[in-house]
């Protein structure tokens, strides 16, 4: 062997193990998808996307193995289906175990997209069953015509990584799936002159949100470049995966900073997604010029497709898996036709050097780089093929599912929470107090184990007042008091000055008829802001109640909208239980300094 085929041995092998690599980094994103999903819901659903995503991985393999891998890489039969085989249990030491692992790890991250748009409603066992068909079936064929020596390979189409075979059919699905299962309970709104008021359901966790979209990022290193033939390629490949999602990133950033009055969190991570998923198609035939165009579109579009869904559609997606996926995905691949730069080779997904087909994919120029529009006719004929195939079986799809099993879950399971109803969760965060948990607490308070009751607990023994006055021959009067918390110093010491000693303090969240003013998440409004509070009770007798409400008047006022609200009641009685004493005399010190 000469010192040319020793280096191109080392080369393959070094390729050979970063595709393995890649594998890893791409079964890696289901992390990352489960995270984005948990934290852009409500946390009584945290548990159930967790499963789903797991399931989605677990299930995928099981019908991969059976029939999906077959039907991607088989023999093809006119191109148009690979020939089912078991190659993998009947040929175990020939077997392409490298090919399988990748094109496994791209089929569950199709399922697991569409569990985002379908989330907080849905009955498990009909995702369970959704996630089998899309696997088994729905992806492997479409990503035959494609990746697997089929028709819409033969005829130059070129999706490099999965814009439209993964993340268009994903997002499609997704798109499908949230129209037949119907809007969460509350989403939408009728108003009385017939509009729809859109109502924001904020996730319970941006950081883990965040945490997702890092992770995804990463990963999606892997699942563009893990095809890479050389370090120029795959080079090229990470700095087009780089650009365009900064820019969506950017431009997503300053449009809602314009649109919305200030620069958008979650649609930002959405954005960031919304670039990698655009990006997906033509990384490997695309310049930089290209990747900025195709990211400042992805920004753009992302927001415009939660809108759309939103405001138009009317269709309810919690984490913008149509917006990101589907309609980033269709552009990513019309992106093809128009930026791709030269005719270099771009190998069908996952097999090297191509000769699992005999034959390499080429690539032709796009529109804006002398190519005319051969190459865009054929990426809008290969969304047209995709697309049509994945409407058409995925509604069946749903369905039946829904004539069968059922495809959401009943209103009272919903408001519940699907982490309880099914799965026996209370909560997905133990050992934070949630409102599962405090149902908990109160039945155990009221258990049989609660044996000895609060009378034998805390005898009381009731004395007469110093002054000889009883509860009803004094008036006793509680004032309320609920404030900004920047004001609670100033109002402490205004109520000391007048003799004020006994208050109590709870920290609350509330709102006044201005409802918190108008607050927005991902362009929707939300229906009604808590703002955090601080809420200050006093019981007086000795000093006057008109003297603690001016205090209070003086101490809160700044004439603006937020300055509090005071409450004044009368009150029955009061006893102290550590002495018995009542009415006045319960409220004053052994000094008789207090109110």
């Amino acid at each position: 062997m000469d010192l040319n085929e020793l280096m191109d041995t080392i080369n393959g092998q070094m390729f050979g193990i970063w595709f393995l690599i890649g594998a890893a980094l791409v079964f890696w994103m289901q992390a990352g998808f489960a995270m984005v999903e948990a934290g852009f819901t409500r946390a009584k659903n945290t548990g159930n996307i967790i499963m789903k995503n797991l399931m989605d991985f677990c299930i995928g393999t099981v019908m991969f193995i059976l029939i999906g891998f077959g039907l991607l890489l088989g023999e093809d039969v006119v191109g148009l289906i690979g020939k089912p085989g078991f190659d993998i249990f009947t040929s175990y030491k020939n077997f392409d175990w490298s090919n399988f692992l990748f094109n496994l790890v791209f089929c569950a991250t199709t399922a697991t997209i569409v569990s985002g748009a379908m989330a907080e409603r849905t009955k498990f066992l009909s995702y369970c069953v959704y996630s089998a068909v899309i696997s088994g079936f729905i992806y492997p064929i479409e990503a035959h015509w494609v990746w697997g020596g089929g028709f819409l390979a033969d005829m130059g189409f070129h999706d490099f990584a999965g814009s439209a075979c993964i993340h268009m059919v994903g997002g499609i699905s997704a798109l499908i799936g949230a129209k037949i299962l119907g809007p969460r309970i509350g989403k939408f709104k009728k108003r009385k002159d017939g509009t729809i008021k859109v109502n924001a359901f904020p996730g319970h966790n941006l950081t883990i949100g965040a945490l997702g979209v890092f992770i995804l990022w990463l990963g999606w290193y892997g699942f563009n470049g893990a095809a890479a033939t050389s370090v120029e390629e795959l080079g090229s490949i990470f700095v087009t995966t780089t650009i365009a999602p900064a820019i969506a990133t950017v431009v997503c950033m300053i449009f809602t900073w314009i649109k919305y009055g200030h620069p958008d969190v979650s649609m930002c991570l959405n954005a960031s997604l919304a670039g990698l998923v655009a990006i997906t198609a033509s990384c490997d035939v695309t310049d930089a010029l290209g990747s900025i165009i195709i990211g400042a579109v992805a920004g753009v579009l992302v927001v415009f497709g939660v809108w759309l869904l939103d405001y138009k559609l009317h269709i309810d997606d919690p984490v913008g898996a149509v917006a990101v996926h589907m309609m980033n995905g269709i552009w990513g691949t019309i992106a093809v036709g128009l930026f791709a730069t030269s005719s270099a080779p771009a190998y069908a997904r996952g097999f090297g050097d191509g000769s699992a087909f005999g034959a390499n994919q080429i690539c032709g120029e796009g529109l804006f780089y002398g190519g005319g529009f051969k190459l865009l006719g054929t990426q809008l004929l290969g969304i047209l093929c995709i697309g049509g195939w994945t409407v058409i079986t995925i509604t069946i799809t749903f369905l039946v599912i829904k004539a069968i099993f059922g495809l959401r879950v009943s209103e009272e399971e919903e408001i519940v929470g699907l982490d309880s109803c099914e799965h026996g969760l209370d909560s997905a965060y133990a050992g934070f107090l949630t409102s599962g948990d405090i149902g908990a607490l109160t039945s155990n308070l009221n258990s049989e184990d609660a044996k000895v009751s609060p009378d034998e607990a805390i005898p009381v023994q009731v004395l007469e007042g110093k002054s000889g006055s009883v509860a009803s021959d004094v008036k006793l009067s509680k004032v309320s008091i609920v404030c900004k918390q920047a004001k609670f110093e100033e109002l402490k010491a205004a109520l000391n000055e007048i003799g004020v000693m006994g208050i109590t303090v709870t920290q609350v969240l509330g709102c006044g008829v201005q409802k918190g003013n108008a607050r927005y998440y991902r362009g929707a409004e939300i229906d009604m802001v808590l703002l955090p509070k601080i809420k200050v009770e006093v019981i007086v007798s000795k000093v006057p109640v008109k003297d603690v409400v001016k205090a209070a008047k003086k101490a809160l006022y700044t004439g603006s909208i937020g300055d509090g609200k005071i409450f004044v009641y009368d009150v029955e009685n009061v006893i102290k239980v550590r002495t018995g004493e009542e009415g006045f005399d319960a409220l004053q010190g052994d000094d008789d300094l207090t109110a």
